[in-house]
């Protein structure tokens, strides 16, 4: 599909500087043209759902509007954040802007209308979208609570789903928050984000010190706390850089990045090498190729965002230290004393993990004990010397669908009903359920699978549907019919062609 920067003039004219409602209208009619929401095809199941979503951010409502498009109507959607703070956009993603190119069609799933540049310049027109740079973080967030409202995604939210437990060939799943009790559902799908298999990726080192002297980055910060406090920043990826901006804007007195690494990382090499090739051929990949690739890249480390860095090392009180691996951390009169490898020490009044999340399914309350029945990539892949990663063998191994596999034939095969589509799937599919870029050909993906699934296990219902439908195509007044009378003279004469060759024609 061409990017937006492609459309031709007239439909540039329909949208520039008209504002939501011409947009909205413009996108209603394209999606009548769609023969959108799609005709609903899959036998009631009663007392369950056919597919419910956990997480009401941008790749739980794509994939919503892909079940949707393709006629999978009994859909629910669980979120456990309040409406318009699903995702980490408002609450604990602290960079200035998105590292993504700003005509990414994100999740529009292929409709000009409802990519972001198409919001964008409704309101400020096609110079107002020349003049953007990159697209700054809050107002991504306000696409996509247009993104909801115009689609009417139904997001239940304050709804925290507890736990996952199989009941005969369907899932049982306990609630919490606004709503409580049970829900049966066919399908459920962890649209759950960054940390949708895992969990914030908190050092040993910390395990003593006061939790008052220490944050991970996902948390919930008081930055104004920190005003004319010393901070340390350990790691210098995207969420350590954008948090030591933060905190030096809140009028922190230095902050200090550590950083266990020789050298800053400088080169994103997936975003390099990205293309509609990769994301289509990653998942047919051998083993060895795509551990390769994701090893490779993990290794290098994606580095902060130009823009990210700048923000932080233009306070003169900012320092980028190299070669520092923590070791140890104790509180000390009310401070934080460090020490490292390198038998260097400091002092510091507050400690920020910029650790980012590591990913661990048995983390991962909803499943229970069983979580310890998903099929990891450590367990059927053992990498050759120099490739090493242990962080990447606690993937979970899944399926060309998104689904989790069992690590033992026969035991919980319920998983095969439950979908990852999160970071958690990078390893088996690509970046196609949690990046920007490419979310909208993962939702595809799932979408399909999740639909030939729900239509072979009805396929009796489906068969009886056949045998009995019986509206007529034509009722009987279409034509009339003739007696065909003896003597006809076109049954006793020959073609002409056959005479004439019967009298020596060539």
């Amino acid at each position: 599909m061409p990017e937006m920067h492609e459309m031709p003039e007239d439909h540039q004219s329909r949208i520039d500087g008209r504002g939501l409602a011409a947009l909205e209208s413009h996108l209603k009619e394209e999606l009548e043209f769609l023969g959108y929401p799609g005709k609903p095809w899959v036998p009631p199941t009663p007392g369950a759902t056919d597919v419910v979503i956990i997480g009401g951010g941008m790749c739980g409502m794509v994939a919503w509007f892909a079940l949707t498009m393709g006629g999978v109507s009994s859909l629910r959607v669980f979120d456990r954040s309040p409406a318009g703070k699903e995702g980490p956009w408002v609450t604990y993603a602290r960079m200035e802007t998105l590292r993504s190119p700003k005509q990414l069609t994100g999740p529009a799933y292929g409709l000009g209308p409802l990519t972001f540049q198409a919001w964008y310049r409704a309101q400020f027109g096609a110079s107002g979208w020349d003049r953007l740079g990159k697209i700054p973080r809050r107002m991504w967030m306000d696409y996509l609570r247009w993104y909801r409202r115009v689609l009417r995604i139904p997001v239940e939210n304050g709804v925290s789903v507890d736990r996952v437990e199989p009941e005969g060939d369907r899932l049982r799943l306990s609630l919490s928050g606004a709503r409580t009790g049970a829900v049966v559902t066919r399908k459920l799908v962890f649209a759950t984000g960054r940390d949708g298999v895992g969990k914030p990726n908190i050092p040993g080192f910390v395990t003593h010190l006061p939790d008052h002297l220490w944050a991970h980055s996902s948390d919930e910060i008081d930055f104004d706390a920190l005003r004319g406090k010393r901070v340390a920043v350990v790691g210098v990826g995207a969420s350590a850089v954008d948090n030591a901006g933060e905190a030096l804007e809140h009028g922190a007195s230095e902050v200090r990045h550590l950083i266990r690494r020789q050298e800053m990382p400088t080169i994103n090499k997936l975003m390099g090498i990205g293309s509609h090739g990769f994301t289509c051929g990653f998942p047919e990949l051998s083993r060895e190729w795509r551990w390769r690739f994701m090893q490779y890249s993990t290794a290098t480390q994606t580095p902060a965002p130009h823009e990210s860095v700048l923000r932080v090392s233009r306070h003169a009180h900012a320092h980028f230290h190299f070669g520092k691996t923590v070791v140890a951390a104790e509180a000390r009169e009310g401070a934080v004393h460090l020490a490292f490898t390198d038998r260097t020490e400091l002092e510091t009044d507050f400690l920020l993990l910029g650790t980012g999340f590591t990913i661990d399914p048995m983390a991962r309350t909803e499943f229970g004990d069983s979580a310890g029945d998903i099929l990891l990539w450590e367990d059927v892949y053992k990498p050759p010397p120099g490739e090493e990663c242990p962080e990447l063998g606690r993937f979970p191994y899944l399926g060309a669908d998104f689904t989790f596999r069992g690590r033992t034939p026969g035991v919980a095969p319920w998983l095969k009903n439950v979908y990852c589509f999160n970071h958690g799937a990078t390893a088996s599919l690509g970046k196609v359920s949690g990046d920007i870029p490419a979310v909208s050909d993962g939702a595809r993906v799932l979408a399909r699978s999740i639909a030939a699934t729900l239509y072979t296990e009805d396929i009796r219902a489906h068969w009886q549907g056949l045998l009995a439908y019986d509206a007529p195509e034509l009722v009987g007044d279409e034509w009339t019919p003739s007696d065909l009378e003896a003597g006809d003279a076109s049954l006793t004469h020959e073609p002409p062609a056959r005479r004439a060759r019967g009298h020596g024609v060539p």
